[in-house]
């Protein structure tokens, strides 16, 4: 009797060491946009696997999905959005996240293929800004360090084309999704386009656009998880490789200030 317990105590902790050595063996997912944080999530994972922590890189074409895929559990993380489109994300959808860790800063940029500078733009110019709340106030609020327009004064982050009071050039807004302003570039006389996209486009935001947000705006991106999942090991281990210094020297030399280092 008593060997026959021994055997299946023995025979419970092989399996159960089995079942944590699996576990172990598990990548964790996280949800990218294609790009530039597509580009930096490549090379923490090459750090993270260094610290014994394998990562999956799933990559998106916008900026809902990811948040979706994070709260279906289909991810552990995502890497792709700063903190005030987190923040409107949370109430707009009662998402239970939390931000994880700062990412990297990218300066929003306005392109044009008709004109050289935002004082050449005619009367009633249409201009692409992004749909969603947080990025197209952010937009609104470059314009107005350009001059082009003047908002309401409690208009904050999250501005919109209403709050828009002083418009000298009557710019016409065309809202759009983020992913689709390189696009429309043919079709508007000028467009805001995010750096992620723009840099995937062919754009280069040092060369090609023609106004860039000022580098201290509050629009660093962040790491992102579950609530539940703050203080996991792994989460721990992903803000390592993602803050180690050669994450860092990756950024400034693939993106040679276009995007930078937010940590």
């Amino acid at each position: 009797m008593l060997n026959k317990r021994l055997f299946i105590q023995a025979a419970l902790a092989v399996a159960t060491a089995g079942a944590f050595s699996a576990h172990a063996q598990d990548a964790i997912k996280i949800g990218v946009t294609a790009g530039p944080h597509a580009q930096i999530m490549e090379h923490v994972k090459q750090v993270a696997a260094k610290d014994g922590l394998k990562i999956q890189i799933i990559e998106f074409s916008d900026y809902v999905q990811p948040n979706a895929a994070l709260a279906s559990g289909d991810l552990h993380a995502n890497s792709y959005q700063h903190e005030p489109y987190l923040e409107a994300q949370i109430k707009d959808r009662g998402y239970k996240f939390t931000k994880l860790a700062n990412t990297v800063n990218f300066p929003i940029g306005l392109y044009s293929k008709k004109v050289k500078n935002l004082d050449d733009l005619p009367q009633g110019a249409k201009f692409g800004i992004p749909n969603d709340p947080t990025n197209g106030g952010r937009v609104l609020l470059l314009l107005q360090d350009q001059g082009l327009v003047k908002l309401k004064p409690n208009a904050g982050l999250k501005a919109t084309p209403l709050d828009v009071i002083e418009n000298p050039k009557k710019l016409r807004f065309v809202e759009l999704d983020a992913a689709q302003l390189p696009r429309s570039l043919d079709d508007l006389d000028a467009s805001a386009i995010n750096t992620n996209f723009a840099i995937s486009a062919g754009l280069n935001p040092k060369q090609d656009a023609i106004a860039l947000e000022r580098a201290d705006s509050p629009y660093v991106n962040i790491l992102v998880v579950r609530a539940a999942d703050k203080d996991a090991p792994w989460a721990t281990k992903l803000v390592k490789a993602y803050h180690d210094a050669s994450t860092k020297a990756f950024v400034d030399q693939e993106f040679q200030g276009s995007v930078m280092a937010g940590f």
